[in-house]
C-alpha cells in the first residue's frame, strides 16, 4: 500500500508541466469555439477533439523529451543548429503572437468576474493582471505557477462537471459523435479554428522550457517520471465537456453563442443563477490561467531570443512576462475587446511562425546527436510528420482566409 501511495504521489508531482500547458491552451477563445461547436452542431464534432488532442500529445511528448535530453534551451539548440537569426525569429514571433492575443485573455477575466459580481469588467482586468504580476516576483515563480495552474485546472473541471450534471446529455449521441467522424455543412471554419487552437504548437514548444525549469528547481526530476500526457488528456476532457454541455443545453433551444459568456447567460433562465455562476467560474479559470500562461510563454521566449536566458528566476525574463500582461491589459481596457487589426496581425505572424516551430521541433526530436536515447521512435516520426502536414494545411487555409478573403486587404 505504501509503495502504491509513493508511486501515486510521484506521478502527481510529474504532472506539473503538462498541467501548465493544458491551462494556458484552454483559454476564453477555446471556450467560445467549443461552445459554438456544441450549440450549432450538437455532438457531431466530438471526434475532432480526439484527433486534435492526439497530435497535441505527440508534440508535447516530443517537447518533454527535448527538454530532458539537452542542458540548454530549445532556442539555444536552434541557434546552435541553424544560426542566431533562426532563434531570434522564433522568440520574437512567439512574443508578438502572445502579446497580440493577451488582450482576449484579459477581457475574459474581466467579463467572467464582472458578470459574477454584476460590475464593470475594467476593475477586474486591472486587479487580476496586477495580481498575476505580483505572482511573478515570488522567489520560486515556477513553483507558484505550477500550483496556480493545477488549482485553476481543478476549478475548471469542477465547474464544467457541475454544469454537465445540469445538462443531462444524451450518452448514445455522445458515443456516436466520438466514434463517427462527420463534417456537417458549414462546419469547416469551426473545425479549422478548433484544430489550430487545440493542437497548439506554441504550447507544446513551451513544454520543453517548463520541464527544464522544473529540473532547475528540483534536479532529481531529470531522473524521475515527467508525464505530459495527463495534462493534455485533461485539456481534451474539458473541451469535450463544454461541447457536450452546449449540445445538450443550447442546441435544442437554438440559442446562439458568440462568446463564452453567452453560454453562461443562456444557462441562467434554464437552470437558475447557480448554473450560470458555475460556468462563469470555469470561464474565469480558463481566462486567468491563460493570462499567466500566455504571458509566461511570450516573455520567456523573447528573453531567450535576446540572450537573457530562459530561467524564471531571471529578473529580465520576469519583466518581459509582465510586459506581455501590461500590453494585454492596456488593449483590453482601451478597446474593450481584441481589435480586428490586432487579430489580423497576430494571425499573420502565427501563419509563418507555427509551421517553422513545428518543423524545428520535429527535426530536433529526430536528431540522435542531440536527443541521444530520447530521439523520436518510428511511431512518433510517422504521426508527428502527419501532424506537420496538418499544421501546413492549416497555414495555407489561413493564408487564403487572411489575405484573400479579409476586408482589410481589399
Amino acid at each position: 500500500m505504501e509503495n502504491f501511495k509513493e508511486k501515486f504521489l510521484k506521478w502527481l508531482r510529474s504532472l506539473g508541466p503538462g498541467m501548465i500547458t493544458a491551462a494556458l491552451v484552454f483559454g476564453p477563445s477555446k471556450m467560445t469555439i467549443t461552445s459554438k461547436m456544441g450549440a450549432i452542431y450538437g455532438y457531431s464534432l466530438l471526434w475532432l477533439v480526439v484527433v486534435a488532442i492526439f497530435f497535441m500529445a505527440i508534440f508535447t511528448g516530443m517537447a518533454t523529451r527535448i527538454g530532458l535530453a539537452t542542458e540548454q534551451s530549445l532556442l539555444a539548440t536552434v541557434r546552435q543548429k541553424w544560426g542566431r537569426p533562426a532563434g531570434v525569429a522564433m522568440g520574437i514571433g512567439v512574443f508578438l503572437v502572445a502579446s497580440s492575443f493577451q488582450a482576449g485573455n484579459s477581457v475574459g477575466v474581466g467579463i467572467a468576474a464582472g458578470e459574477l459580481f454584476h460590475t464593470s469588467p475594467v476593475p477586474w482586468i486591472l486587479f487580476f493582471n496586477a495580481f498575476a504580476i505580483c505572482l511573478l516576483f515570488f522567489r520560486s515563480f515556477y513553483s507558484v505557477l505550477e500550483k496556480t495552474m493545477i488549482f485553476l485546472i481543478v476549478l475548471m473541471l469542477l465547474s464544467f462537471i457541475t454544469t454537465l450534471f445540469w445538462a443531462k446529455p444524451s450518452v448514445p449521441e455522445m458515443a456516436s459523435g466520438l466514434v463517427t467522424p462527420q463534417v456537417p455543412e458549414g462546419s469547416v471554419g469551426l473545425i479549422i479554428a478548433f484544430t489550430a487552437s487545440c493542437f497548439s504548437i506554441v504550447g507544446a514548444l513551451y513544454q520543453s522550457y517548463l520541464i527544464q525549469e522544473r529540473i532547475r528547481t528540483n534536479p532529481a526530476a531529470r531522473q524521475g517520471r515527467n508525464d505530459s500526457n495527463a495534462g493534455i488528456m485533461l485539456l481534451g476532457l474539458m473541451c469535450l465537456i463544454v461541447i457536450v454541455c452546449a449540445a445538450a443545453i443550447l442546441k435544442p433551444k437554438g440559442i446562439a453563442v458568440n462568446s463564452a459568456s453567452d453560454m453562461a447567460r443562456a444557462l441562467e433562465p434554464l437552470f437558475g443563477s447557480n448554473a450560470s455562476a458555475f460556468f462563469l467560474i470555469g470561464l474565469f479559470g480558463a481566462a486567468f490561467s491563460s493570462v499567466i500562461g500566455n504571458a509566461s510563454v511570450g516573455g520567456t521566449l523573447l528573453g531567450d531570443a535576446l540572450g537573457l536566458g530562459s530561467n524564471f528566476s531571471s529578473k529580465q525574463v520576469r519583466y518581459l512576462v509582465a510586459l506581455v500582461m501590461v500590453i494585454g491589459a492596456f488593449v483590453a481596457i482601451r478597446f474593450g475587446k481584441l481589435p480586428l487589426e490586432l487579430i489580423v496581425f497576430a494571425q499573420s505572424v502565427t501563419i509563418f511562425v507555427v509551421p517553422f516551430i513545428g518543423t524545428v521541433m520535429y527535426l530536433v526530436g529526430n536528431d540522435a546527436s542531440i536527443m541521444g536515447n530520447k530521439v523520436n521512435k518510428p511511431f512518433v516520426r510517422i504521426f508527428a510528420g502527419l501532424g506537420l502536414l496538418v499544421i501546413f494545411a492549416l497555414a495555407l487555409v489561413n493564408i487564403k482566409e487572411l489575405f484573400f478573403n479579409n476586408p482589410l486587404f481589399k
